[in-house]
């Protein structure tokens, strides 16, 4: 027997959408479990919006969070 091509074995193709609700399962129970966690990890993005919101006002820092907001979705989808 021959293969051709490179072998994948990434859990995204053997499981189809099941590991999409798993991961997404997995990743509310660690937001519940340990939003300290969350808010470190969030923090230089806080932190951006802070300085924007102080530089140019709330209406440029709203923006600002919807751009980031959009994008880290594209980002998570198109990754997939």
């Amino acid at each position: 027997m021959r293969l051709t091509g490179p072998l994948s074995w990434h859990a995204e193709r053997m499981a189809g959408k099941e590991i999409d609700r798993v991961r997404a399962t997995s990743a509310l129970a660690v937001i519940k479990q340990h939003p300290g966690m969350v808010l470190f990890a969030l923090s230089p993005v806080l932190a951006l919006l802070a300085a924007i919101w102080w530089l140019a006002g709330a209406g440029w820092a709203i923006a600002a969070a919807l751009v980031l907001l959009v994008v880290g979705g594209a980002v998570v989808v198109v990754k997939r």
